[in-house]
């Protein structure tokens, strides 16, 4: 089982980027799969959450209305689509089996977002 990150890169404020998360060993929407992140001098928290069994997403309120998740099981990839990134998002995002920072599993090695002022 293994899920990895990519799509991170340096972008101007205001901008976007999509992040990926691929799984392989695994089905993806058999799973609850939550994007996490760690910026600068904080502890890894949750960004949002989706599980495609039950038609639910749900997203931190720091990204809400920026940030969209989405899943498509063809590629068995779950995106994360950030809009109107600023500093503070700044950081290295995580994709992992769940929604909760403590008892997510099958963790990605992350990819860094670095958001220039």
């Amino acid at each position: 089982v293994h899920l990895v990150e990519s799509g991170g890169d340096l972008v101007q404020a205001g901008g976007s980027l999509r992040l990926s998360c691929a799984a392989s060993g695994f089905a993806l929407d058999d799973y609850a799969i939550g994007w996490f992140r760690r910026t600068p001098g904080r502890a890894r928290t949750e960004v949002g959450c989706i599980s495609t069994t039950i038609s639910y997403t749900e997203y931190a309120d720091s990204v809400k209305g920026r940030f969209t998740i989405s899943s498509d099981s063809a590629s068995n990839t779950v995106y994360l689509q950030m809009n109107n990134l600023q500093p503070e998002d700044t950081g290295t995002y995580y994709c992992a089996i769940g929604c909760n920072t403590a008892s997510a599993f099958h963790w990605g090695q992350g990819t860094q977002v670095t958001v220039s002022s």
